[in-house]
């Protein structure tokens, strides 16, 4: 029989022809071999499932690349910080992470304390709960929330870069009002703790309005600033401490002289996993020139 189908090529025309409408015979899904018929794939559907599969994984691959290109720099950022100018030993062992921060020019420097001349920047700020600025819990809720609009949680859904430094200011607050872009929010009696983020330079007053009515948006105006510097972890106790020391300091000073209700800052630099040591804060008072 494997010689008469050989030898005759009618007889495999009239086949082919016979089984052209059941399974058609010679096509991509089957083939003749040595005189069999041998089925196999169909290659337009295997190509495709392919193809599908090496687009998926070379976006894949390209998506991971990616994400690993962003982590590594901004994790670099703070593996590599750099190293401000140092008036002390304590000051050069400090490091901060190499993330936009305040501009700023120093006027003066002396062995207790900085003078700068700083440019104006534009802050998100929330009001901490509580009356201290430095529990574990009042200022990781105001982290919180400041992060949550930073990374998105805002108008436009805008994922905006991590700065430096974190600000926690204390505010006098006796019946004063915050105007929000929801409603008015009146702050309780007595002293309170802001904590702000400062916003990166590049939006300037085209901020995103924050979705939490508990956060707004302000410019801070151009001021001059005493700044002393220290290591460590930040305390109320320690906050009262050097703010005291730093007004002390600057009532000898010939050329500034504390500002009327200028209210203390500190500024936070390093992530909480920084050590203790190598972490930079700074106490701030706002100053003017002497007449």
């Amino acid at each position: 029989m494997l010689l008469l189908w050989n030898l005759c090529p009618t007889v495999q025309s009239l086949a082919v022809h016979r089984n052209r409408s059941n399974q058609s015979w010679i096509t991509r899904s089957s083939a003749v071999k040595g005189g069999r018929v041998v089925p196999r794939i169909s290659r337009s559907a295997f190509e495709t499932r392919l193809s599908l599969v090496l687009a998926l994984a070379s976006q894949a691959s390209s998506l991971s690349q990616r994400f690993l290109g962003d982590l590594t720099e901004e994790t670099a950022k703070y593996v590599l910080p750099r190293r401000p100018d140092a008036r002390t030993l304590e000051e050069a062992l400090m490091l901060v992470p190499d993330l936009e921060t305040i501009r700023y020019r120093v006027l003066k420097r002396t062995d207790a304390y900085e003078v700068r001349e700083v440019e104006s920047y534009y802050i998100a700020e929330t009001i901490m709960p509580g009356n201290t600025g430095f529990d574990f819990n009042g200022a990781s809720r105001g982290f919180n929330v400041l992060a949550e609009y930073l990374f998105g949680k805002n108008t436009t859904a805008e994922q905006m870069e991590m700065t430096t430094p974190v600000i926690t200011r204390k505010v006098q607050s006796d019946g004063e009002k915050m105007d929000m872009t929801t409603p008015v929010i009146t702050k309780q009696s007595g002293d309170n703790w802001t904590m702000s983020f400062v916003m990166p330079s590049k939006y300037g007053a085209n901020l995103p309005l924050p979705k939490d009515p508990s956060v707004r948006i302000k410019e801070v105006p151009h001021k001059i600033v005493a700044i002393t510097a220290f290591s460590g972890f930040v305390t109320d106790e320690d906050v009262k401490r050097r703010e005291a020391k730093l007004r002390v300091a600057l009532v000898s000073d010939s050329q500034f002289q504390v500002k009327q209700n200028a209210s203390v800052e500190v500024a936070q630099f390093n992530p909480p996993f920084t050590l203790p040591f190598t972490r930079r804060n700074e106490i701030a008072l706002e100053v003017e020139e002497k007449a």
